[in-house]
């Protein structure tokens, strides 16, 4: 029974980490040289889960800046080993 329930509960943690399918954009017909460094450093995208996006309710603050995930789970993941996943931020990029 408690093999069930254990089962259960990692399958509804899984399921709110599910990749989510982003549509399609199409791209500007000029870049807009406008943009400001610290908007082209704006994180919009999960660093566990490639192309879920963000939910800026869930986050944490590493090296002085916040990392935004798309659920508990992946911000769980990140803490456990940060380093394996700050090459995906832009917020780390020079």
């Amino acid at each position: 029974m408690m093999l069930i329930v254990a089962c259960l509960a990692t399958a509804i943690v899984v399921a709110g980490c599910k990749k989510k399918e982003q549509p399609a954009t199409p791209a500007p017909a000029e870049p807009n040289k406008t943009v400001s460094a610290a908007m082209a450093a704006e994180q919009t995208m999960c660093p566990i889960m490639d192309g879920n996006k963000i939910d800026k309710t869930v986050f944490v603050e590493y090296k002085g800046k916040k990392v935004y995930f798309c659920c508990a789970a992946c911000k769980a993941t990140f803490e456990k080993d940060p380093e394996k996943y700050i090459a995906k931020l832009p917020q780390f990029k020079q």
